[in-house]
């Protein structure tokens, strides 16, 4: 880090005390994130903790075994491995939730069942760094929450969740000894992507259409779509199905507001920002190399 840990501390709690709006259907709260134990010390960690606690409704994130180096770097600079380590640092309870989670091994599925930890499975991300398949459906069966994440630009490119959702599937159906094409359903990628984010979030209020919950709905039109043709006979697992070709969103509302209509962004000028981005991106690129980003 770049910054003192007092700093960064001090940074938290006025973020939370500034920003954070524990209601229901609040559209702003805030979470503590170190990155991981490669980039931050214990210290930080066990402080930003003991800071979360104080505050209902903030939870603590960061990422979890994501890879062998992992593995090898905790290993070598503390002498154990990620139950330990999370344990010694006070992030073993149930208000905690972890990116990745590759290389977890049954113990710490056990703790994470038990504690109620829960688990941002990155498919994308975890096949691109080829950093390895999380054991989802293990993790499943023990009682752990898996919902889904993109992990960030750099390592996933397209930041499609119902992508995420797809490629979750497959993977658990290639992951499982032997190769298993029932190990991972279409309804339960998709629980994972709507419900599982939920619960990691401590989130009672979105995940699901309902009574009682925010109204959040995204649809996809499959009338006279090359796409889902011959697929409306089972909608949900056309649309974990059929997702690469899929077209976007038609139609999106965020708590009441709607967002995307007949495939439009209503809420910024969508051309004007994707030309900016561009500019943007072709200036940096005369920096770096090919091999560098992995193409």
């Amino acid at each position: 880090v770049v910054e003192s840990e007092e700093a960064i501390l001090a940074d938290m709690k006025r973020c939370i005390e500034e920003f954070h709006d524990n209601s229901r259907y609040s559209m702003l709260r805030m979470n503590l994130g170190p990155s991981s134990q490669k980039t931050v010390s214990n210290e930080l960690m066990s402080e930003s903790a003991k800071l979360a606690r104080q505050y209902p409704g903030v939870r603590l994130h960061t990422h979890l075994a994501e890879n062998q180096e992992d593995i090898e770097y905790t290993h070598k600079l503390y002498g154990y491995r990620f139950k330990d380590y999370i344990n010694t640092v006070g992030w073993n309870k149930g208000d905690c939730w972890f990116a990745h989670c590759c290389m977890v091994n049954d113990e710490e599925i056990a703790l994470f069942a038990h504690e109620g930890i829960g688990v941002a499975h990155c498919p994308s991300s975890n096949s691109r760094l080829a950093s390895g398949i999380a054991p989802v459906r293990k993790m499943l069966d023990a009682g752990v929450n898996v919902g889904l994440g993109v992990d960030g630009s750099a390592c996933n490119d397209s930041q499609n969740l119902i992508a995420e959702a797809r490629l979750a599937m497959l993977l658990q159906r290639v992951n499982m000894a032997g190769g298993d094409p029932t190990a991972l359903s279409a309804r339960e990628a998709l629980r994972i992507a709507t419900k599982g984010g939920a619960a990691n979030l401590g989130r009672d209020d979105i995940g699901e259409v309902a009574p009682g919950f925010a109204a959040d709905l995204a649809a996809w039109k499959f009338d006279g779509s090359l796409v889902f043709a011959g697929a409306t006979a089972d909608p949900i697992g056309a649309l974990i199905m059929c997702c690469p070709s899929a077209p976007f969103v038609n139609f999106s509302c965020i708590n009441g507001r709607v967002v995307v209509q007949d495939g439009a962004l209503r809420t910024m000028a969508l051309e004007t920002i994707v030309a900016e981005a561009s500019k943007r991106s072709l200036n940096l690129q005369q920096y770096i190399t090919p091999e560098q980003i992995g193409i």
